[in-house]
């Protein structure tokens, strides 16, 4: 008895085992073969509260999307002036300080390291 449970337990096994590769290629691809641990991020509704709050984001980012070219921090022309970092930013403040304030936007391009594309790109993200 003990030897056709062995037989039959190991018989099933085999079978099992054996349709394992036909069962994988019928199977779509839903993940990776790479295991990951990232969480899964379900998107929930936006309440009428979350709404009001985005729109304030929204209006908020608009008025962080210019900046004054004769007032603003080598930070502020990093932040929003795009292309242009911390030391391009020291540029500016520099070339202001040596000739004074801008009469017009397109002075920026008098900058050494502002050219006439990292200027046409940011153009509409500046004031005076």
């Amino acid at each position: 008895m003990k030897k056709l449970g062995i037989t039959s337990l190991s018989l099933a096994l085999a079978l099992g085992l054996s349709t394992l590769p036909v069962m994988l290629q019928a199977a779509p691809v839903a993940v990776s073969p790479v295991a990951t641990a990232t969480p899964v991020v379900t998107q929930t509704p936006v309440s009428k509260v979350g709404t009001s709050v985005a729109k304030k984001e929204q209006a908020i980012a608009t008025d962080d999307a210019t900046v004054n070219i004769n007032t603003a921090s080598a930070e502020d022309f990093a932040r929003v002036m795009n292309g242009v970092g911390l030391k391009k930013g020291q540029a500016i403040i520099s070339y202001r300080e040596e000739l004074g304030q801008f009469t017009a936007i397109e002075q920026l391009q008098e900058v050494p390291g502002i050219g006439t594309a990292l200027f046409e790109r940011n153009k509409d993200r500046l004031k005076l």
